[in-house]
């Protein structure tokens, strides 16, 4: 393939997609209409929420679905698949009905983070992708939405690209963890891409590229007098890193009424030289020298330095961010929960395991999240058969589905549909927003959870309600399927 020839990336799917859509053509199933409902089983480092994101690259990718000749070559050298199959491909579009939750909403357990809605081959055929796009995006979004907080509104810039498993990782880990609340990024192509704000000054080697590390400085800040961060670890960071700055300062910047500088920490105990180094720049008159640190941090180191009272303005986070470290599974399923009968009637499917939590949630359905309107936090999620309503105007009964005892009565509340329409019969009704847009969006939405809810440890669980008539749906099919 050319430099410059994109790639197709309707055959990145599992091949069980391509044997299955040949099982449906030959045996009639080609034009039932299936539903499937993407959702993931748990929160990433049992945290209490999660962030979606990933849903432009799915768009893309839908838009651009179809089978090229050589493709089409491909699949007829595995002598497996029909000819009429093959010439259906020819023409293979997809003509369904997507609906998501926007990127950059809080997003929990069980509940339809995408329904799509299409022709049995084509609902299988594009479920790779979407999978793919959504947990890789949102598991970093989720990361990054972690580290944020635990900074407690310092800058938090993305770091990682080196790290990353590939390139695409590391242009799109970026721009999730953006959305996710990052401030900008090392990863310049994602800047250029995506408008995501790219930035940094130097590494180790141009301190040792030059005879002195002062010799160095002093050149960076001839260069970049308005953007001068001097790395200063590379040798002896109090005893000749920090004092080589400030003498870098007092002599190129000083003299330009600059005041505005930093240095970077990237080795060491964070929390001992920052406070060791705001002292010496203090001292010298460099109280606007902001302080920036690297060197595989998370949240929780980024927690313990703050406790400690570390002096750090900026938190620069690499692997444990990029590749989510600690839990770097997001674990999205994409299940099939109804079909069309002949009539237009709606069959719902479910799948049932051993494993309880396996168990999924069946029916064409709608999602609400209910916001109290005195306090404008959300108070729980809940998912209804498509054709129900949410009166929001009086009092509310809700049930926990797992322990149907436990009930609430909400009131005073406001009910929003959580899912909007992407795709109508094929064509794009969504427009995009700014990924700007999309970042201040998962903002606003992670500032309407409770506290509670956002610990790092032991959250509070958020409730994700079924209505009675779902509810009832589910068990009588639990009860069916299991005799």
């Amino acid at each position: 393939m050319a430099a410059n020839e994109k790639l197709n990336l309707t055959m990145l799917c599992d091949f069980y997609e391509l044997t299955m859509g040949n099982g449906y053509f030959k045996h009639g199933y080609k034009d039932r209409i299936c539903y499937f409902d993407v959702f993931f089983r748990r929160c990433p480092d049992n945290g209490g929420f999660a962030i979606a994101a990933g849903l432009e690259q799915i768009i893309d990718y839908i838009k651009d679905l179809h089978f090229t000749a050589e493709d089409i070559e491909y699949l007829r050298g595995r002598n497996i698949f029909t000819e009429d199959f093959l010439e259906y491909l020819k023409d293979f579009r997809f003509t369904g009905d997507i609906w998501a939750v926007p990127e950059g909403t809080p997003i929990f357990p069980k509940e339809p983070i995408m329904t799509v809605r299409a022709p049995a081959i084509e609902a299988q055929l594009i479920e790779t992708f979407i999978l793919l796009s959504i947990n890789h995006q949102s598991l970093i979004a989720t990361k990054a939405n972690r580290v944020v907080r635990a900074a407690k509104g310092r800058t938090v810039l993305e770091f990682g690209s080196r790290r990353a498993q590939g390139g695409d990782a590391a242009i799109l880990g970026a721009r999730a963890a953006y959305i996710g609340g990052c401030h900008g990024t090392a990863c310049t192509i994602s800047d250029q891409l995506f408008g995501v704000h790219a930035g940094g000054t130097m590494a180790h080697a141009w301190v040792q590229m030059f005879d002195t590390e002062y010799e160095a400085f002093k050149t960076y800040c001839q260069m970049y007098p308005n953007n001068a961060t001097l790395l200063v670890d590379t040798y002896n960071t109090l005893k000749s890193g920090v004092p080589n700055a400030i003498k870098a300062f007092n002599e190129v910047l000083k003299p330009l009424g600059i005041t505005k500088c930093g240095i970077r920490l990237d080795s060491g105990d964070m929390a001992y030289l920052s406070q060791k180094a705001r002292k010496m720049l203090d001292d010298a008159g460099w109280t606007e020298c902001k302080i920036s640190v690297s060197n595989s941090l998370d949240e929780y180191i980024i927690g313990d330095l703050l406790q400690q009272g570390a002096q750090i303005d900026m938190f620069g986070v690499g692997e444990r961010l990029i590749t989510a470290k600690s839990e770097p599974v997001f674990g999205g399923v994409y299940k099939l929960v109804a079909v069309e009968n002949e009539d237009g009637t709606l069959q719902p499917k479910i799948k049932i395991s051993e494993n309880t939590a396996k168990i999924t949630n069946p029916h064409f359905k709608k999602l609400y999240r209910f916001f109290g309107n005195d306090t404008g936090k959300a108070i729980a999620d809940y998912l209804c058969i498509h054709d129900e309503t949410v009166d929001d105007s009086g009092e509310f009964e809700i049930f926990d589905p797992e322990a149907t005892w436990k009930t609430k009565v909400v009131y005073d509340f406001t009910a929003k549909e959580l899912q909007v329409p992407i795709f109508k019969n094929g064509e794009l009704v969504y427009k995009s927003p700014d990924l700007h847009e999309i970042r201040q969006y998962c903002l606003e939405q992670v500032d309407s959870l409770w506290d509670e809810v956002k610990r790092f440890d032991n959250p509070h669980d958020y409730y994700v309600d079924l209505s009675q008539k779902l509810w009832d749906i589910k068990y009588n099919l639990l009860k069916t399927n299991a005799k």
